[in-house]
């Protein structure tokens, strides 16, 4: 069975920092992309991040850059999330999916098949 597990959430003040981590497990491919994106309350999904297995390349929205970096272990089945200076906006349930969207889709959550269970990260002001 494919799993995607998501942890690493949690309460932080504004300005501090979190590691979200996701580990898969299953996947029906060898090459993939695990991406990140978050819900927050009364909003649409977006996407946050991405990584490819097999060639590293990333992908940031504007509203994380300089402030997440995203990274894999060097299987590639385990992938962090590393957020620094965060802002009470970037409160959300985040989750994290695989899957093997083309470039022009990477930050489109229906472009990814599997999905993780979420983690609440809660930025406090």
């Amino acid at each position: 069975d494919v799993q995607l597990q998501a942890s690493g959430g949690g309460l932080v003040q504004a300005g501090g920092r979190l590691r979200l981590s996701c580990t898969a497990s299953g996947l029906p491919y060898d090459e993939y992309v695990i991406g990140w994106f978050r819900q927050a309350p009364g909003k649409e999904r977006e996407g946050v991040s991405s990584i490819s297995r097999s060639e590293g390349s990333t992908y940031y929205a504007d509203f994380v850059k300089g402030r997440f970096t995203i990274s894999s272990n060097n299987p590639g089945n385990t992938v962090y999330l590393q957020m620094n200076s965060l802002k009470p906006e970037d409160t959300a349930v985040y989750y994290c999916a695989a899957g093997r969207p083309i470039i022009s889709e990477i930050a489109n959550g229906r472009s990814y098949a599997y999905w993780g269970q979420g983690t609440l990260v809660t930025v406090s002001s």
